[in-house]
C-alpha cells in the first residue's frame, strides 16, 4: 500500500543523537500527561528509549484507551497499529505515527478488494453463511470491519486457536457457528493453529488472491474447513529448520522458542511456540545461564538477551533480518512529530472514518467476548 510520507526539514536529518535526545526530551516535559507515546517490541533502541508503554499491537491500543488524559497517543508502530490505536481511543484524542511509510508488508498482502472477491467467489460454490471470517490483528481497520459485518470476528497470536474454536465450534443453538473460516492475511498463524486444534494437512487449502477462485478446484472450496490467505511476515518466514539445527549443535542444552507465524516445520522443531509476549515470558522463565535461540525480529532478540544478562538469548537467524517497516520509526521522525505537537500541529495523524470503526470494533469485540 502505497503512502506517502513527506521528507524531513534538514534540521532533524542532519542533527546528531544528542541533540535529538535534547529535542524529544524537551517535547516530553512540554507536553506532559497530554502525551502518551506507544513502543512496540520490535522498535529500535533509540524509539523505545522514550515510550511510556511497550507491547504488542493490541495490548498497546488498549493501554492508550485506558488513559483518556492523553490528547496524543504516538504510536511507535505500523500502520495498521495506529489506526488500531485511534478505533479503540475516544474522540478527544488523537493518534499519531512518526513515519506514514511505516507499513506491514504482510497486512498488505490481503487488501479489502482482494478479500471481498474472494468473498463474492466462495458464495458462488458454497453456502456463505457458513463460512465464517477471521482476520488477524496484523491487517488494516477495513479488513477488520468487513469481518465485523460478515459475523466474523479479530484473532492475535496468542489468542487464535480460542478464535478458531469459536468459529468452528458450537452456536449455542444446536449447531456449529461455521462449517469452514477464511482466515487472512498470515497463513502460517492459521495453518499452525488448525493443526494445533486437531485438523489435518488435507482440511487446510491455501487461497492464492492472484489465482482464479484462488487457485481451488471447487470440491476443496467445499470442504476445505480452514482456506488460508496466502500472506506471510517477511521476517518470521525467514527462519528454516536449517536454522534450529544449527543452533542445538551449538548449543545442545539450549532452548528453542519461534513466533506462530513462522513456517509450520519450523514451529515443530521448536521447544516452545507462543506470540510476542509469550517469546518474552518464556525467557524470563528460562533458568538462568540459559542459552536461549528465538525465531523473531532482531531488535527484540537483542532487547532480550540485554535485559536478562544472566542468559543468553540469539538470533535463530544468522543475518538478523529486522521489520525493515518497523525499522522506519527512528529518533529524528519521532521529533519531529512531537516538535509538531508542541507548535500546535497535529502532524500524520492517523484517522478511521466512523463507519469502518464501528465494524471493527465489533470484530474486536467478537474477540474480546471468545477469549
Amino acid at each position: 500500500m502505497l503512502r506517502l510520507q513527506t521528507a524531513l526539514p534538514d534540521r532533524y536529518t542532519t542533527a546528531g543523537s544528542e541533540q535529538l535526545t535534547e529535542w524529544i526530551r524537551q517535547a516530553k516535559d512540554h507536553l506532559g500527561s497530554r502525551l502518551l507515546i506507544l513502543g512496540h517490541h520490535y522498535q529500535r533502541d533509540e524509539v523505545m528509549a522514550w515510550a511510556d508503554a511497550r507491547g504488542d499491537s493490541f495490548g498497546l491500543s488498549r493501554i492508550a484507551a485506558d488513559q483518556a488524559e492523553a490528547e496524543f497517543v504516538v504510536f511507535c508502530g505500523v500502520h495498521f497499529m495506529a489506526e488500531s490505536a485511534d478505533i479503540l481511543t475516544g474522540d478527544h484524542q488523537q493518534v499519531l505515527l512518526p513515519d506514514l511509510n511505516a507499513g506491514c508488508s504482510m497486512a498488505d498482502m490481503a487488501d479489502i478488494d482482494s478479500v471481498e472477491e474472494a468473498w463474492d467467489t466462495l458464495s458462488t460454490v458454497t453456502d456463505i453463511e457458513r463460512v465464517v471470517p477471521v482476520t488477524y490483528m496484523n491487517s488494516s481497520a477495513a479488513l477488520k470491519a468487513f469481518v465485523g459485518r460478515h459475523g466474523g470476528v479479530v484473532c492475535t497470536s496468542s489468542n487464535a486457536r480460542a478464535v478458531l474454536t469459536w468459529a468452528l465450534g458450537p452456536d449455542g443453538q444446536g449447531r456449529t457457528r461455521g462449517d469452514q473460516v477464511l482466515f487472512f492475511p498470515d497463513q502460517h498463524l492459521g495453518r499452525n493453529t488448525g493443526f494445533d486444534l486437531g485438523y489435518a494437512a488435507e482440511d487446510m487449502a491455501v487461497w492464492n488472491p492472484r489465482l482464479d477462485r484462488g487457485g481451488l478446484d471447487e470440491a476443496t472450496l467445499k470442504t476445505a474447513s480452514l482456506l488460508l490467505w496466502k500472506g506471510h511476515c517477511s521476517v518470521h518466514q525467514r527462519f528454516r529448520p536449517a536454522h534450529i539445527d544449527a543452533f542445538r549443535a551449538e548449543h545442545p542444552d539450549g532452548i528453542v522458542v519461534v513466533h506462530p507465524e513462522c513456517a509450520h516445520d519450523v514451529v515443530e522443531a521448536a521447544d516452545q511456540v507462543g506470540s510476542t509476549d509469550f517469546i518474552i515470558r518464556a525467557v524470563a522463565e528460562a533458568p538462568s545461564g540459559s542459552v536461549i535461540g528465538v525465531g523473531t525480529e532482531i531488535h527484540l532478540v537483542k532487547r532480550l538477551d540485554d535485559e536478562t544478562p544472566d542468559k543468553t538469548v540469539v538470533s535463530l537467524d544468522p543475518l538478523v533480518c529486522p521489520c525493515s517497516t518497523m525499522f522506519r520509526i527512528d529518533a529524528p521522525h519521532l521529533a519531529w512529530v512531537l516538535e509538531g505537537l508542541v507548535e500546535g500541529e497535529v502532524r500524520n495523524r492517523i484517522t478511521v472514518d466512523g463507519d469502518t470503526a464501528q465494524w471493527a470494533r465489533v470484530a474486536l469485540e467478537r474477540m474480546l467476548a471468545t477469549v
